[in-house]
């Protein structure tokens, strides 16, 4: 018998990757509908750009805190790569660490940042710039749990195998080949 989480699982996952798919198709549509007003219609509209802006926001906030996976993390490939195992745990428990104290301490303040802006709304749209910013908390509290699981995982030795390099290092080619 399928368990739940099983099935409900992938789905998510893919619901959450497609989060970005569809705020980049929607800008790409802004801005031909921009173009078209402007160089066609000899009349520009502005909403476009509000809505290119928020939706670039929600792709960058999103996408890093959701959607991409520990792999697809900027690393220093020389000093990573060139170490053993061991120490690249010692490396992913520092490093997370270091990210879950600054974005739980940064919390407070951009929660206190996004609850105030709920006295403005974007110029077009009339959404509360409230509601623009946040992404701005889903980012850091997705962050700081994704950040302690990291952890865990690197200091128990859970999750990457030890003997084994990262995928996201062997799978890069030198820029020489």
């Amino acid at each position: 018998m399928t368990h739940r989480s099983e099935i409900w699982a992938p789905r998510a996952r893919a619901a959450a990757d497609a989060v970005p798919g569809i705020l980049l198709a929607a800008m790409f549509l802004c801005f031909i509908v921009q173009v078209f007003m402007r160089y066609v219609m000899d009349s520009p509209v502005g909403w476009t750009v509000e809505v290119c802006v928020i939706a670039w926001l929600w792709i960058l906030l999103w996408g890093q805190s959701v959607s991409a996976s520990e792999e697809n993390e900027i690393r220093f490939d020389i000093l990573y790569g060139s170490v053993s195992p061991g120490t690249r745990r010692w490396f992913r428990a520092i490093f997370s660490l270091f990210l879950v104290i600054v974005y739980a301490g940064a919390l407070p303040a951009v929660w206190s940042f996004v609850s105030f802006m709920q006295i403005q709304d974007t110029s077009y749209l009339d959404i509360p710039f409230s509601w623009v910013f946040a992404i701005a908390l889903v980012f850091m509290t997705v962050s700081v749990v994704r950040y302690l699981y990291i952890f865990w995982t690197a200091v128990t030795g859970r999750g990457a195998s030890a003997s084994e390099p990262d995928s996201a290092t062997v799978s890069r080619k030198d820029i020489t080949e």
